[in-house]
């Protein structure tokens, strides 16, 4: 197993597991993608717009219906920013923050089979994670 290893067998094989446990339906791309916006929304609050497009990489534009989307769910709440009346700032609503503290429907899968595996495994696959998120982009 550990014997001579190509980079492209190593490639292969995690883009094989990725797309295993990779979320393959719209609605889990939905999920992962409100609860990025919602996360980010969360680490800045009082957010407003403009902080939160710059946030996920998005243009304002898509942000703000994304927003409204929650806001029209319970998700998300608007407020006048404190700073600037103009302005509105977001927040979570409880029920938004309930939502993202729970688990991600889309990662049920994978995060039952990691939970299956020993602390020893858990900590080799967290140390091949941290040296995957180092390599350049």
């Amino acid at each position: 197993m550990f014997g001579n290893v190509s980079s492209a067998s190593i490639a292969a094989r995690f883009a094989a597991l990725a797309e295993r446990y990779g979320s393959s339906s719209a609605a889990e791309r939905a999920e992962l993608g409100q609860r990025k916006l919602m996360g980010a929304i969360a680490a800045r609050e009082p957010a407003t717009l403009g902080e939160i497009a710059r946030a996920v990489g998005r243009g304002a534009p898509a942000v703000s219906r994304a927003v409204d989307t929650l806001v029209r769910a319970g998700l998300v709440e608007r407020m006048h920013d404190p700073d600037n009346r103009r302005r509105l700032a977001l927040r979570l609503s409880a029920r938004g923050q309930d939502t993202l503290r729970a688990r991600p429907a889309a990662h049920g899968q994978f995060t039952g089979g990691l939970e299956r595996l020993a602390q020893s495994e858990l900590r080799a696959v967290e140390r091949a994670i941290e040296i995957l998120e180092r390599l350049p982009g």
